[in-house]
């Protein structure tokens, strides 16, 4: 196939990109670097079954020749970039969205579509199963991201259902490995940043909201089997595994002999309390569960930031 990923310079669409490629598929990645970096995919420079196009996927996207599949996965989407990058974020949601659609129709590719556990905002369901709709604030700091995803997947489905395009949508939950910007905002690298800066490790409240954490490369092997398969209807992908944050920061000082402790900050306005996947349509449908142990992830990410920080 040959297949196109915009964000392909992100963290998890560079994975993407190495995983495509490695199971014999033409790849080209699109990214316009306000949050990807080209070092991501340095090592794919040179391939001559990859290339890069330097685009900003709001504006109209033009591809040379046939595509079987467009995975959409440009959008900033830490923390941080809710309140630096606002606009963009709700542009690349709707405009960007759009565009990949049309393009999608235009080859008759098939398009996937990554969404995000945010879609289910502060959940008063738990686990969240796909058939929850979600308890988000349409005006807080997070609903630019919450929202624009939330738009995303139901104009894919609009797509899907007026012009018979071939979609799939997952929902990503927390996901950590190498690539992640040291400074995006997300808890694993603050985290890992200050454990080994040996500084005290930031929770915010009590530190008894929950995450559950993926490890990038069952991530991917959820969404590739997605892509193959004949699923329509949203899928959940993430580790069902659930820990506080505390517990958490406390495993990070432990992995990296940080023994500076814990420092404690008010909670952040509109923070989920709880954050936990039910993944029972992705082992049915996808025959997919994640298989790498959470401290067997951290410590390959933190061997990784400790050539970063």
């Amino acid at each position: 196939m040959r297949i196109l990923v915009t964000g392909g310079a992100g963290f998890i669409g560079s994975h993407l990109c190495d995983r495509l490629l490695a199971e014999g598929h033409e790849v080209i990645a699109m990214d316009n670097l306000i949050t990807g970096s080209t070092d991501n995919i340095a090592h794919l420079a040179g391939r001559r079954d990859f290339e890069f196009i330097f685009h900003d996927v709001t504006n109209y996207i033009y591809i040379a020749g046939p595509l079987d599949a467009i995975l959409h996965f440009a959008s900033p989407a830490s923390p941080v970039d809710f309140t630096t990058m606002p606009i963009q974020i709700l542009k690349v949601g709707a405009l960007g969205t759009h565009k990949a659609l049309g393009l999608a129709r235009n080859k008759g590719a098939r398009f996937l579509l990554a969404s995000t556990s945010e879609v289910y905002g502060d959940p008063l369901v738990h686990p969240q199963p796909e058939t929850y709709w979600g308890h988000v604030n349409p005006i807080g700091i997070r609903g630019v991201y919450d929202e624009a995803k939330r738009f995303a997947e139901a104009m894919t489905m609009a797509y899907h259902r007026a012009h018979k395009l071939d979609t799939r949508i997952v929902r990503i939950f927390n996901t950590f490995g190498e690539r992640m910007r040291l400074n995006d905002g997300r808890v694993v690298p603050n985290l890992v940043g200050q454990a080994l800066r040996g500084q005290p490790l930031t929770v915010y409240g009590k530190g008894l909201q929950t995450r559950s954490f993926c490890y990038v490369s069952d991530l991917v092997d959820g969404i590739y089997r997605l892509l193959m398969s004949q699923e329509v209807e949203p899928v959940n992908v993430g580790n069902p595994r659930e820990t506080t944050i505390l517990e958490f920061a406390e495993l990070i000082n432990r992995l990296t002999g940080n023994e500076a402790g814990i420092l404690f900050k008010p909670l952040p306005a509109d923070d989920p309390r709880q954050r936990r996947p039910d993944i029972t349509r992705a082992r049915t449908i996808l025959g997919w569960e994640p298989k790498v142990a959470l401290e067997d992830g951290l410590k390959r990410t933190i061997g990784w930031f400790k050539q970063k920080v």
